[in-house]
């Protein structure tokens, strides 16, 4: 039986999870909201942030959905232990499977964090990553302005480029070899961070990880799905706060798939 699984984020950034979920789930229906209108939530109160997660989340029980996951590194550093304490619906975060994946990858164990403002400000990867191996040392940075660069759809390498080398600068005077991008929005801009910190610095994607969290809890196996000629087409329906017509070329661009139908929907009493 198909069930329907719910992917919450800031803005745009979570589309970066959504990818990797319906490769891995082919099998499964999503609902993804995207609180674009009043994003980003890396600069925010953290009173606003949680009550805007808190939102969407009852948003998406509303629509019956069987999982949710909080696809914002902000809201999972801010939120998630809180949520899970309201709710007996699975509410998965991104931080511990990105600091888990970099435990595992790290040689030098010297690892690079970035992020908003207050996922860097909150420690959660160093928490996370220090709960593993109290042997690695973690130098994190903030670096709200990527966020920008993806919300407004400036993506091209030659505007990014120097923005990104001069911005990551200081994580490389560490001699870092493994980078974890502590943002979904940030994959969107991994090929232009790869090139920035050259080939010897591992990325990690903590949406991609989540994805794979994501497939254990849903007890699902890519496997099976691919042995069946008639596999079950993947299911999508995206919401949005903010403007349809911006968020569906984002969408498209990053989902390389077309979409008929983006829904405009609002949210609480905080704008």
């Amino acid at each position: 039986m198909k069930s329907t699984i719910g992917i919450i984020d800031s803005g745009v950034g979570g589309l970066s999870v959504l990818k990797e979920a319906m490769r891995l789930l082919p099998g499964e229906d999503f609902i993804y909201l995207g609180d674009n209108a009043r994003c980003p939530y890396g600069i925010r109160p953290t009173q606003e942030i949680y009550q805007f997660t808190k939102e969407m989340i009852d948003y998406l029980i509303s629509q019956e959905v069987s999982t949710i996951v909080i696809a914002c590194n902000t809201a999972t550093a801010v939120a998630l232990d809180q949520l899970k304490e309201l709710y007996d619906i699975p509410l998965i975060g991104v931080i511990q499977p990105g600091a888990k994946k970099a435990v595992q990858t790290t040689n030098s164990k010297r690892v690079g964090v970035i992020g908003t403002k207050n996922t860097i400000q909150s420690k959660s990867y160093t928490e996370a990553i220090q709960l593993l191996d109290q042997s690695i040392h973690i130098f994190d940075l903030a670096t709200q302005n990527f966020v920008d660069l993806v919300e407004r759809n400036m993506t091209d390498e030659s505007i990014t480029l120097p923005i990104i080398e001069r911005t990551l600068q200081p994580l490389m005077d560490e001699s870092i070899d493994t980078l974890i991008l502590g943002c979904t929005h940030f994959p969107l801009l991994s090929s232009v961070i790869q090139r920035a910190v050259g080939p010897n610095i591992r990325l990690i994607d903590s949406g991609y990880e989540t994805a794979y969290v994501l497939k254990e809890k849903m007890s699902q196996s890519l496997d099976v799905f691919e042995q069946k000629n008639d596999r079950p087409p993947v299911n999508v329906r995206f919401l949005t706060t903010g403007d349809v017509t911006h968020f569906k070329t984002i969408a498209e661009r990053w989902l390389q798939m077309e979409i008929e139908h983006v829904q405009q929907i609002t949210l609480g009493e905080f704008k």
